[in-house]
């Protein structure tokens, strides 16, 4: 029995808290049942830009860069854009000191429409297209991560001037995360095996190849990697195939990218990434491994995405219907169209409801999308008040990344805006797609 329903008249003043490291930190709760987010009411920002609505903290946003920054500040630090591709992100993180890895030559396209420095750039990508190398040769991005044999020498074929080039390697850890997420073991798509030698083979063709310059390793566990030991090991690894490097073929590399992946809290009980744990470990590791195989420490890389922007973003729902059965159905006028994240691999989300207080108990409910799959699911038996209704607003935290990125027109839906708010202020970053926006490119 819950404390509301021993004492109903306290029920209205008592609200669930707010779950460190899930919502923004400057989120806070209002009087009446609102969230405060950046300064100003959520419900006012929903009735101000509509629902769904997607809601980024500036303020966060460049706190977590500065984190990043502060945490290794003889590193670079490089936003992955895919986890959002969006002008005014990468205008501010350019603005942090960050660097930026791309993957194809529409999220070039946003980093070049604000002048993102180019030599600041890497591009990424299992597949990149030649119209990808293109782009990336066009505005002379830093490096090209390289990723086959085929690009090899496809790259080779279009360079002009010498391009820096690093190579993925795949150093066969598991990092302890979803299999549609984990990048960095063995038989999978993205880089070259460190253990069946083909990582060798691609740095000796790279060597061999005229107008590319090997600068460095690039690995990649996966993504939402919470423990720090598999960044050690594959510090390891890849100072290893360095030194190997240098022993075959008398080249000293001076980079290597340990890529990203660090986890975001999105339930209560996510606890965040230990990045000071992190750092001193793995800077740790670097020079420990660095000294023993005699070589000079190399310049570190570290690509986060989701850790920067995914706990500064909170969607915005209106609750639409609500079916009460052998479970509670909550229905909103989103889903999976902009949050595919729980029908692609399982993520998990909570919800809290803003705009009014009641008296009624917390039951687990269903939070589900609008769509015509079973699966359209955005969170599942969390705790919400008994008495929600159709008209209620939800507030579901931690949807800074991946979502503006793998948003969707599943049923021909429209896509949502995402609103920036910073110190009270609220501004358009992306305006919510139209009808006629879905009807432009049918010709019919």
């Amino acid at each position: 029995m819950t404390l509301a329903e021993l004492l109903p008249s306290v029920a209205a003043s008592v609200q669930p808290r707010l779950a460190p490291g899930i919502w923004p930190t400057g989120t806070h709760p209002t009087p009446g049942g609102d969230l405060s987010f950046g300064g100003i009411p959520m419900t006012h920002l929903a009735g101000r830009f509509g629902t769904p609505c997607s809601l980024l903290d500036e303020a966060e946003v460049r706190s977590r860069a500065r984190a990043f920054r502060a945490a290794l500040p003889s590193a670079e630090v490089a936003f992955a854009s895919k986890s959002l591709p969006c002008r005014s992100v990468l205008r501010w993180l350019a603005e942090e000191g960050l660097s930026l890895d791309v993957c194809s030559a529409g999220e070039l396209a946003v980093a070049r429409s604000i002048g993102f420095p180019a030599e600041r750039i890497m591009m990424h990508g299992n597949v990149k297209t030649p119209e990808d190398l293109k782009a990336a040769l066009s505005y002379r991005v830093g490096r090209i991560v390289i990723d086959s044999l085929d690009e090899i020498d496809a790259l080779a074929a279009l360079v002009a001037f010498p391009q820096p080039v690093l190579i993925r390697v795949t150093p066969g850890i598991d990092a302890h995360t979803h299999q549609a997420i984990a990048t960095g073991v063995e038989d999978q798509k993205f880089g070259f095996s460190l253990a069946s030698g083909a990582a060798l083979v691609a740095i000796e063709k790279v060597l061999a190849t005229p107008g590319l310059r090997l600068v460095g390793l690039h690995c990649h566990l996966g993504s939402q990697v919470r423990r720090i030991d598999g960044y050690e090991e594959a510090t390891r690894r890849m100072v290893g195939l360095l030194a190997r490097v240098r022993d075959e073929h008398q080249v000293v590399l001076d980079q290597l990218d340990l890529g990203g992946g660090f986890a975001a809290a999105y339930v209560d009980g996510d606890g965040e990434f230990d990045l000071p744990g992190f750092a001193h470990r793995v800077r740790a590791t670097l020079g420990y491994e660095c000294s023993a195989a005699r070589l000079p420490v190399p310049r570190l890389t570290i690509e986060p995405g989701r850790s920067i922007v995914a706990n500064a973003g909170v969607t915005l729902y209106r609750v639409i219907t609500v079916k009460h059965g052998s479970r509670t159905f909550v229905a909103v006028d989103g889903g999976m169209s902009d949050n595919p994240r729980p029908a692609l691999y399982g993520a998990r989300y909570t919800a809290r409801r803003i705009g009014r207080h009641g008296r009624a108990a917390l039951r687990p409910a269903t939070v589900v999308g609008r769509h015509c799959e079973a699966g359209d699911v955005l969170a599942e038996d969390i705790p919400l008040p008994e008495d929600i209704r159709a008209g209620d607003l939800l507030a579901v935290p931690g949807t800074g990344a991946y979502h503006y990125a793998l948003a969707s027109n599943y049923n021909m839906v429209c896509r949502p805006p995402l609103v920036g708010v910073c110190a009270g202020e609220a501004r358009l970053l992306v305006r919510r797609e139209t009808e006629e926006d879905v009807l432009a490119r049918d010709l019919g």
